[in-house]
């Protein structure tokens, strides 16, 4: 008779792992690593410092009630905004067609889908110049169908967001597609409901979670996004002058102000971190 462990037993298994986990963190750190670990620490944590000590804090408002800055910060939530909209709209189904889906070339697909998270963004600018600008392969088109043009226009903006930020959101949703169960999908196409009523009502609620964050992290991407933007769309204020444009150019004229507007960003990357410290940092949800 083979004996099986009692519930006593088997409830304090994993106190016991807990237990040896805490013992492991709590190890002493080789010397080997500590110098390292100190400096890398330092080159990621210095800079936000200087930030901070450096900011006009007594000039605060003054420098953010210019005129040039809400205008920017206007245009920037409403760009990242819409930008993330278009990543939604079409970057959750190329996840879904990643995730669950077999078709040749799927991994060439997937690893152009993921390009833009490598390539330097002035390179995306110039590669949506050749296909949207005026002369472009599409954008000669739209120029002469529909006298739509792009380039050096906030929907040129929204379309240069778009496209750095869209691919962590398909990794995103790609990851939660692929840890999803397909079996409740398959339960639901058994009672008659279609692939589409299957994916809208069993697929989406099951990896929302992953389409939040992965909407979250292409939104700051998009709010930060700048070689792109700059190369695309240009640099002009009201139009295509958001923040990150907005803090390079002060940067040149009033450093105070390149400050300041640095600081909205970074405040604004610190509340995204927060609103992901579950997913992403490791805390406590």
């Amino acid at each position: 008779m083979t004996d099986t462990p009692g519930p006593d037993l088997l409830a304090s298994a994993p106190a016991a792992g807990r237990s040896r986990g805490a013992r492991r963190r709590s190890g002493a750190v080789p010397a080997a690593l500590l110098l390292p670990a100190v400096l890398g620490l330092t080159l990621l944590v210095l800079p936000l410092v200087g930030l901070l000590v450096r900011a006009p804090w007594s000039s605060m408002t003054t420098v953010l009630g210019d005129g040039t800055v809400w205008p920017a910060l206007r245009l920037s939530l409403f760009t990242a905004t819409a930008a993330t909209a278009v990543a939604l709209l079409l970057g959750v189904p190329v996840a879904w067609l990643l995730a669950r889906t077999e078709f040749p070339g799927r991994r060439l697909l997937r690893t152009l889908v993921t390009v833009p998270l490598v390539m330097p963004p002035v390179v995306g600018g110039v590669a949506l110049l050749l296909v949207f600008g005026r002369n472009g392969l599409v954008g000669h088109w739209l120029d002469s169908a529909f006298g739509i043009t792009l380039p050096f226009t906030t929907a040129g903006v929204v379309l240069a967001e778009a496209f750095v930020a869209m691919p962590f959101l398909v990794l995103s949703v790609e990851g939660a597609l692929s840890g999803a169960d397909s079996r409740y999908e398959e339960a639901a196409a058994t009672l008659g409901a279609s692939r589409f009523t299957a994916f809208r009502r069993v697929t989406l609620p099951l990896v929302a979670p992953g389409i939040a964050a992965g909407s979250v992290l292409a939104w700051a991407r998009a709010l930060g996004e700048f070689g792109a933007t700059i190369t695309f769309a240009g640099n002009f204020p009201g139009t295509t002058q958001t923040m990150p444009l907005a803090v390079y150019l002060a940067l040149q004229d009033d450093p105070a102000t390149a400050i300041a507007l640095s600081l909205v960003l970074l405040a604004v990357s610190v509340l995204v971190l927060v609103g992901l410290r579950g997913r992403w940092t490791g805390g406590p949800a």
